[in-house]
C-alpha cells in the first residue's frame, strides 16, 4: 500500500488510524519493553513517550508495513535512552545486553501474537463456567484455596480440574497453531 493511503494529517482519520494501531498493539508493546526495562513504572513511562513519538511520526508509517514492528522500533530506542538517564541505578544492562533482549523481541513478536490468538480461541471454545473458573485461578492477588472454596471443592480438586483444563488449552492450542501453518 503507497504511503498516500494513510488519510492527511489534518484529517480526523489520520488520528483514528493511529489510536487504532496503538489500542491494538499495546499488550504486546508492553511486553516488549517489560523485557528491556526493571519495573512496569519505568514501562509505563517509555510506552507513553514512545507514543509521543510515534504520533509525532506517523505521516512516515508507511500503510501496509507492520506497525507493531515500527512501534517496537520506536520503542526500543526509548527504552535505550530510558537506561541512559537511569545509568546511576547498580543494576544496569549493557547497550549490547539490551540490543539483544530486543532484538529477540522483535523476532518473538509474531508468533507471540498467533499463540495468543489461539489462546483467545481455544479459551472462547470452553464452556463459560470452566473460563470463569480459569479466570478466578489466575486473577492477580486471588490465593488458590480462597477459589477453591468459592467453588465448593477441595484445593487439591481444584488444582487437577485447572490442570486438565490447562492441558486441553495445549493442545487446542497447539492445534490451532498447526492448522495455522497449513
Amino acid at each position: 500500500m503507497p504511503p498516500s493511503a494513510l488519510p492527511p494529517a489534518d484529517d480526523p482519520r489520520h488520528y483514528e488510524a493511529f489510536v487504532r494501531e496503538l489500542l491494538q498493539h499495546e499488550a504486546r508493546a508492553r511486553g516488549f519493553l517489560h523485557g528491556l526495562l526493571p519495573s512496569w513504572d519505568d514501562v509505563d513511562d517509555v510506552l507513553q513517550e514512545t507514543s509521543l513519538v510515534a504520533w509525532r511520526k506517523f505521516a512516515q508509517f508507511e500503510p501496509g508495513t507492520s506497525f507493531l514492528n515500527w512501534f517496537l522500533t520506536i520503542a526500543r530506542f526509548e527504552a535505550l535512552k530510558h537506561r541512559r538517564k537511569a545509568a546511576r541505578s547498580p543494576v544496569v544492562l549493557s547497550e549490547e545486553v539490551l540490543d539483544l533482549i530486543a532484538d529477540e523481541g522483535l523476532d518473538e513478536a509474531p508468533a507471540l501474537a498467533r499463540e495468543r490468538s489461539a489462546l483467545e480461541a481455544c479459551l472462547a471454545k470452553l464452556p463459560a463456567p470452566q473460563r470463569e473458573l480459569l479466570d478466578a485461578s489466575y486473577r492477580p492477588g486471588v490465593k488458590f484455596h480462597e477459589v477453591a472454596a468459592q467453588s465448593g471443592k477441595s484445593a487439591q480438586a481444584l488444582y487437577k480440574i485447572i490442570q486438565r483444563l490447562r492441558a486441553t488449552l495445549l493442545a487446542c492450542i497447539q492445534t490451532q497453531l498447526q492448522e495455522g501453518h497449513a
